[in-house]
């Protein structure tokens, strides 16, 4: 890769954190089937991701944000499935976009519209603040060293 000029989020990350996997691009109507199923919008700033690659792979093989198909099942799966209803809160206020294969996922919270991005952690079922936006979570999430990279 050749300098680092472009103002993409994608090619941003790539000059910084270098290393880091990136799939083929979805198609814009990828995400226009994603969100219809999902019945929400994404946010722009992941849509706009998602369009230049679709998901990101951190260290260790970690999908720091998941491909659509994979982004839609995750949610639908947690907005609807009983057995989570009965184990923890509610997940409809959240987006999940990304995990730290360790069993935490990553959201955006949608009611009210942010965003900021949130940590789900699994075995306290807390949310808590982590990033102010997608780029900043990436920029956390990518960096080298330690499994408390988004401990503030």
């Amino acid at each position: 890769m050749s300098g680092c000029t472009y103002g993409g989020t994608l090619l941003k990350t790539a000059c910084v954190f270098p290393g880091v996997g990136f799939r083929d691009p979805a198609q814009a109507s990828e995400v226009v089937a994603a969100e219809t199923r999902l019945r929400r919008t994404m946010p722009a700033e992941l849509r706009q991701l998602l369009l230049e690659s679709n998901g990101v792979i951190g260290h260790s093989h970690v999908d720091t944000v998941w491909p659509i198909a994979q982004i839609v099942e995750q949610n639908l799966l947690f907005w609807s499935d009983q057995t989570f209803a009965r184990l923890y809160m509610t997940f409809d206020a959240f987006l999940f976009f990304g995990d730290d294969g360790g069993g935490d996922q990553f959201a955006f919270v949608q009611k009210p519209d942010r965003p900021d991005i949130f940590v789900w952690e699994h075995e306290s079922d807390s949310r808590r603040w982590v990033a102010n936006n997608l780029q900043d979570y990436l920029s956390r999430s990518l960096q080298a060293g330690g499994d408390d990279r988004y401990q503030l």
